[in-house]
């Protein structure tokens, strides 16, 4: 019998200087985390983070078009557990400027809440940053979570 060995492929490393987020403020501020959306697509990422909410591993997830691109928590969840992370924050773009979530952004969060909730992944947040500035489920009390940013 031929069995497969599964392991996390790390494709690049990035240079994060030990960044530690306190709050959405800081994730939606950092230069390093708008620099993940210079591009005119949709964008969505999972960043995972240690028990200190250091960055330990990020993932693009999907790249989509203009206006929207496909999310499916098994995809997100894979990075996450091979990681070892103990945390997420979701985050992705709006190239239209307009950091409003849509009924789909708002369904998909949702949903991978719930997956992460069931296999013990602390979401701390999903950002949507555009240049309107960014949209927090968690500012607007939009996530179910355990734990919070610390």
């Amino acid at each position: 019998m031929i069995i497969n060995k599964v392991k996390m492929v790390i494709s690049e490393r990035v240079e994060v200087d030990e960044i530690k987020f306190r709050c959405s403020e800081d994730v939606a501020e950092s230069e390093w985390f708008k620099n993940l959306f210079n591009e005119d697509k949709e964008i969505f990422v999972c960043i995972h983070l240690n028990v200190k909410n250091q960055i330990k591993s990020f993932e693009i997830v999907s790249m989509g078009s203009m206006t929207s691109s496909i999310v499916h928590p098994r995809e997100v969840l894979r990075g996450a557990i091979l990681s070892g992370a103990i945390s997420v924050i979701f985050a992705h773009n709006h190239p239209s400027g307009d950091p409003e979530p849509s009924i789909d952004d708002i369904e998909i969060t949702n949903r991978l809440c719930r997956a992460f909730n069931l296999v013990g992944i602390n979401v701390l947040d999903h950002i949507i940053l555009s240049d309107g500035g960014f949209f927090s489920f968690l500012i607007k009390d939009m996530i179910s979570r355990d734990i919070s940013f610390s």
